[in-house]
């Protein structure tokens, strides 16, 4: 059984008790001790001590969720509530997850692990816990109504079943799912190979994260569970840049990533100055055979793609989705285009009628960056985060692949902006432009000689 010399040690600040207002105490003095944790940082990965080994993985801006071994069994206490989560400096959202997140904690078991998990319901709505992609005896699966009986507010629900195989899975409810995956709960599974196996390698960094998305209203904090495509909020683990953690890895290190999609769409996930290879996806691992070298993998919704390549260029590398309105923050989506447009003398004249009104966007978007106009209580700009050369200009599902030669072995801490060895910089020319050798063009009064012949009577075409 895990310490709370470990827990403080591996889970970082926690809270180890939940009120229990709505939950009987003899009914919480049978189950694991649920343990919360309310930092948004990546903790460090969760080093087994009892049952089974295995090579941890690191959530990005997420946690592992310790268990107890009892007689056999790992055991597993989730507590489904409402929950606050900074989605980055000067942000903060009204959510539902599990355990004091949205995401909830990662849960990391070994192939052939019986596990138990105990589930409190504190919502103000019934609820169940669906586990995505999972092998299991069919009253496990999760669905309210069709597999089990919803759990009702202040009761706990136990499921049971041994992982059966290998891989990356995720969980969320199956009841009211609009609203309560609207409103975060979703959480990462992993379930590690009991022994070597041919399609799973050894890798020296392993990191998860989960895909999602909000609606929140400038100036406000409750997401806005009717929203079918205009989401303004794209994140990773309910986080968005630059509020998302960098993945900091050795040089040389193989390295895996994996993604699970819970979003409404599909997410082209980029990686800059690597080629990666999919190594698996919801279904188990893909053997070598089947894979190919990319820079981009598209994860479609309620898909999980496993991504593993090494980290053999140094620097700062960007890591991000595709799409480019997915890395931006709180983006309004009925501006008109104003390019080209001329204000000369515009914004004097409306200042009169509305002070501190501001022209944007006749030259692009950029100089939103540079704009000191106030915004709502509660709300990020749409551009943020700086780099070491200025603003990067980027939000949401945007972070960066940190490859350092000196990073000791298992140390996750950010190391930093890369120094950048002399002349490998992109700079500004100040010399003589060179001028390029153009033929000079033919003059109107070349002449052209065509020669053409003639069909002869024997063909009439």
């Amino acid at each position: 059984m895990l310490t709370r010399r470990d827990l403080l040690k591996k889970v970082g600040a926690i809270t180890a008790a939940v009120g229990v207002a709505a939950v009987s105490r003899s009914t919480m003095a049978a189950l694991p001790e649920p343990v919360l944790q309310q930092s948004a940082d990546t903790m460090d990965p969760l080093i087994p001590n009892t049952g089974r080994p295995y090579n941890p993985v690191v959530t990005l801006n997420g946690w592992t969720l310790p268990w107890r071994m009892n007689h056999g069994v790992k055991e597993f206490h989730l507590v489904a509530e409402p929950v606050v989560r900074e989605l980055a400096p000067g942000m903060k959202a009204h959510l539902w997850g599990y355990n004091g997140q949205s995401p909830g904690p990662t849960i990391e078991v070994v192939e052939g692990d019986r596990v138990r998990i105990f589930v409190t319901n504190k919502l103000p709505e019934h609820t169940s816990v669906h586990w995505h992609g999972q092998r299991l005896p069919n009253g496990m699966d999760g669905v309210a109504g069709l597999n089990q009986r919803a759990i009702k507010p202040g009761k706990t629900f136990m499921y049971e079943f041994v992982a059966r195989r290998p891989g990356t899975f995720m969980y969320h409810p199956h009841a009211d799912e609009m609203v309560q995956m609207a409103m975060g709960m979703m959480g990462m599974w992993i379930t590690h190979p009991k022994e070597a196996h041919p399609h799973i390698d050894e890798v020296d960094r392993d990191f998860c994260f989960l895909l999602n998305a909000y609606d929140i209203e400038p100036g406000s904090a409750t997401p806005k569970i009717m929203t079918m495509t205009d989401f303004n909020l794209w994140t990773w683990n309910s986080r968005v840049f630059p509020g998302i953690d960098p993945l900091v890895v050795r040089k040389n290190d193989k390295v895996r990533i994996r993604v699970g999609n819970l979003t409404m769409t599909n997410h082209p996930i980029h990686i800059h100055g690597h080629e990666f290879t999919v190594t698996g996806t919801d279904g188990g691992p893909v053997p070598a055979s089947a894979r190919w070298p990319e820079v981009t993998t598209d994860v479609a919704v309620g898909q999980m793609r496993q991504i593993e390549l090494i980290a053999d260029e140094e620097g700062d590398w960007a890591f991000h989705c595709h799409k480019s309105h997915h890395t931006m923050n709180a983006m309004g989506h009925d501006l008109p285009t104003l390019i080209g447009v001329d204000h000369s003398g515009l914004m004097q004249k409306i200042n009169k009628l509305v002070p501190d009104y501001m022209v944007m966007g006749e030259r692009g978007m950029a100089d939103m960056t540079e704009m000191q106009m106030p915004l709502p209580a509660n709300t990020l700009p749409m551009m943020s985060g700086d780099g070491p050369f200025g603003s990067v200009e980027m939000g949401g599902m945007f972070s960066i692949f940190k490859v350092r030669s000196n990073q000791a072995p298992g140390d996750y801490k950010d190391p930093g902006w890369y120094q950048h060895p002399a002349g490998t910089v992109a700079q500004e020319w100040t010399g003589a432009v060179p001028q390029l050798s153009v033929a000079p063009a033919e003059s109107p009064e070349t002449k052209v000689e065509l020669k053409v012949k003639k069909p002869g009577a024997h063909h009439p075409h």
